[in-house]
């Protein structure tokens, strides 16, 4: 499939499915579900990176099945979703060894596998689905209290977003209260033309010719649930549920329907209270089950935004409501602009959520992101009673620019107009430099390997010219290299 598909497909198919893994182990960490991988039968390329995302892997010993990664020398390309980077860094294979099996289209099977560390075990046909149904079984049984971990020891290998990541649960999160089932996600209603898509709290519009979309998020209504019993009942209807599903399913149609589009203007309306209203009912039943799932769900999109190639500006106006967990939008930009009118009410405020609740790929919360150089400055953001005009957001260092309102339209058409006129290839691999400052996790070392490895050698003529490797792929014909190291 990758052979005959665009760069854009190949980089945003890697992309997607990296960020399906990380959230198989963003899951597992902080939701307490358990990740198995059965593999009855040989697991290569994407399927062992599948199975590397999760928490135990499990390998048929039947003197055939094997793992592989047979990217580097059968498709002159790398794993594409994360698997050398989890080789060394999650499972620590040995460097040398790490080689060798990367370079080995053939994989290793049982035994060496497991001696290896890319498997934690390994049981022969007869005894396989005993041995599994066993492993699943001790997991899924476990009293309150016991130690999931045994016998994967990948828990205490720093598993995690740096040094804010949580520690992970031992149990399965079962319904409460008597709760015998989830919510249903039904589809969203969406209502497209050629230049717009609109959804219940969500507005894209697309401005092609200038190569630049207006997104924006509509904030809650008042007087939303308050309890998790209503929570439930209302199900996917509730506002963080809903609007932050449509906000993903936007961000994933600008990444693969409109590939020209370069930046993404990012707009609230609504009422700051009522968004804090929703933050605080979120903060309170933060340990119920379906809201600990909600708030995860909305860290993921976040996280989705702050990995997806375009550039974001932020614009504060009246009637916008950055604010708690809409915040996040504007520090997830590239760039704020908050206008300066003292006669109208613009304003952002922050909520417990921006305290950690919604870290980055990098571990961090983007206010402390923000703040490197000045960590005090988090607690002091946090720390403010009520909310910010605009002056005291720039004073706080909180946003970009503060036009005034005779400025305001000429100075954002200008920097629209400047950015859209720059190299989207220099763009992006500055945005993926400047976004994630601080420690390296295992996400922003996979994140940041893909935008400039992967995505460099998805071009080379070794990998998809008339004689590379991905090219001539199933063919009878066999790639052919040019040898010079660059």
């Amino acid at each position: 499939m990758l052979g005959t598909s665009s760069h854009g497909f190949k980089v945003n198919f890697c992309k997607f499915t990296n960020e399906t893994r990380c959230a198989i182990e963003d899951d597992s960490r902080h939701s307490g579900r358990r990740y198995i991988a059965a593999l009855n039968g040989t697991a290569s390329g994407g399927g062992y990176e599948l199975a590397i995302a999760c928490d135990e892997i499990y390998l048929v010993d039947d003197g055939n099945s094997a793992v592989s990664l047979p990217e580097v020398p059968l498709l002159g390309v790398l794993p594409g979703t994360g698997g050398l980077t989890r080789l060394v860094d999650k499972r620590k294979v040995r460097r040398d060894r790490a080689d060798v099996f990367s370079t080995l289209a053939e994989g290793l099977k049982g035994k060496r596998a497991k001696e290896w560390g890319l498997i934690d075990d390994t049981f022969a046909t007869s005894k396989f689905q005993e041995a599994i149904s066993a492993r699943v079984a001790q997991v899924v049984e476990l009293p309150d209290g016991a130690d999931a971990s045994v016998p994967s020891p990948f828990w205490e290998r720093g598993q995690g977003r740096g040094p804010y990541g949580a520690s992970p649960s031992p149990f399965v999160p079962l319904p409460e209260r008597g709760e015998k089932t989830g919510i249903k996600l039904n589809p969203l209603e969406i209502e497209s033309t050629e230049n717009t898509r609109e959804y219940k709290n969500v507005s894209l519009k697309l401005h092609r010719e200038k190569r630049y979309a207006d997104l924006t998020v509509r904030g809650p209504q008042a007087d939303l649930p308050t309890t998790p019993e209503e929570i439930h009942k209302l199900g996917d209807a509730y506002w963080p549920v809903q609007a932050y599903r449509e906000l993903d399913d936007a961000l994933l149609h600008l990444r693969v329907n409109e590939p020209e589009t370069g930046l993404v203007c990012l707009r609230t309306e609504g009422n700051t209270n009522d968004v804090l209203a929703v933050d605080k009912t979120l903060v309170v039943h933060r340990e119920h089950w379906l809201v600990r799932e909600i708030v995860d769900h909305m860290a993921r999109v976040l996280r989705r935004l702050d990995l997806t190639s375009k550039s974001f500006f932020a614009l504060i106006e009246p009637g916008s409501c950055f604010a708690g967990s809409l915040l996040e939008l504007a520090l997830s930009s590239d760039r704020t602009y908050m206008l300066n009118n003292p006669d109208q009410r613009i304003e952002l405020a922050t909520s417990e959520l921006n305290a950690g609740a919604l870290p980055m790929s990098n571990g961090l919360t983007r206010l402390q992101s923000r703040f490197l150089a000045e960590p005090d400055k988090v607690d002091e953001v946090l720390a403010h009673g009520g909310s910010y005009d605009t002056e005291a957001a720039e004073e706080g260092g909180l946003i970009t620019f503060a036009p005034d309102d005779l400025d305001w339209e000429d100075e954002i058409r200008m920097a629209i107009e400047e950015r859209t006129s720059l190299s989207p290839d220099a763009l992006t691999g500055m945005e993926a430099s400047l976004r994630f400052a601080g420690p390296e996790t295992m996400d922003t070392k996979i994140y940041g390997r893909l935008t400039a490895w992967q995505n460099w050698i998805f071009q080379r003529p070794n990998a998809v010219g008339e004689h590379g490797a991905l090219t001539n792929y199933g063919k009878p014909t066999q790639g052919q290299f040019d040898f010079k190291r660059t």
